[in-house]
C-alpha cells in the first residue's frame, strides 16, 4: 500500500511537472529550486521522487517520449516501414521540440557515464525499434535482419539529430530520404 502511493504522487508530481513546462525541458543549468517553483512544489519532493535534476530530467523525457511515440505507434498500424520512418523524423525536428531533443542527448551523456542512475530511461530508448523492426518483418525481412535494420535506422535518426542540435541547417533536408533509399540499396534517387 505505502508503495503505491509513492509511485502515485510521483506520477501526480511528473504530470505537474509536465503540465509546468508544457512540451519542453528545464535547461540542464536551471535548479531543482528553480523547477520546483514553477511547477508549485518543493525541490525536497523533487529530490524524493527523481534523486536530482538528471533524474528529473530523465524522467520528464521519459513521459514525453512515451507520449510521442504512443501518437507515432497508432499512426505506424496503418502505414509502412518508410512512412514511419518519415513519421518519426517529422516529429523529432518540430521547433518546439529542440528543447527536448537537446535534453535527450544530456540525459543519454549523463546515462553513458553512470547506467545504473538511468535504468529506466535506458530501458525506454528501444521502442521506436521494436516498432520498426516489426513493420520490416511484416514487409518480408526474417526477425533478425528487421531488427538490425530498424536498429541502424533509429541511429541513423539520433545521429541526424544530434546533428541538428550542434549545427543547424547543417543536416541536409533529403537526409531521411537517402537512409530509406540505402536500405534498398540505391545511392541515387
Amino acid at each position: 500500500m505505502i508503495l503505491s502511493s509513492t509511485s502515485d504522487a510521483r506520477e501526480r508530481l511528473l504530470a505537474r511537472l509536465l503540465d509546468a513546462f508544457d512540451e519542453a525541458l528545464p535547461a540542464p543549468e536551471v535548479s531543482l529550486r528553480e523547477i520546483a517553483a514553477r511547477a508549485g512544489t518543493s525541490h525536497a519532493l523533487l529530490r524524493y521522487h527523481f534523486g536530482s535534476l538528471p533524474g528529473v530530467l530523465a524522467a520528464m523525457l521519459k513521459a514525453q517520449r512515451s507520449r510521442d511515440n504512443e501518437a507515432l505507434f497508432q499512426a505506424a498500424r496503418q502505414g509502412t516501414f518508410d512512412e514511419f520512418v518519415v513519421a518519426i523524423w517529422r516529429t523529432y525536428t518540430r521547433p518546439e521540440q529542440l528543447s527536448r531533443v537537446r535534453g535527450f542527448f544530456h540525459v543519454v551523456g549523463l546515462a553513458a557515464y553512470s547506467p545504473e542512475n538511468f535504468r529506466e530511461f535506458i530501458d525506454s530508448l528501444d521502442d521506436l525499434t521494436k516498432s520498426l523492426a516489426s513493420l520490416a518483418e511484416g514487409e518480408g525481412l526474417d526477425a533478425g535482419e528487421a531488427l538490425t535494420l530498424a536498429t541502424v535506422t533509429i541511429a541513423a535518426i539520433r545521429g541526424l539529430l544530434l546533428q541538428e542540435v550542434l549545427t543547424p541547417a547543417g543536416c541536409p533536408a533529403d537526409a531521411v530520404a537517402l537512409i530509406l533509399r540505402m536500405r534498398k540499396g540505391q545511392s541515387q534517387p
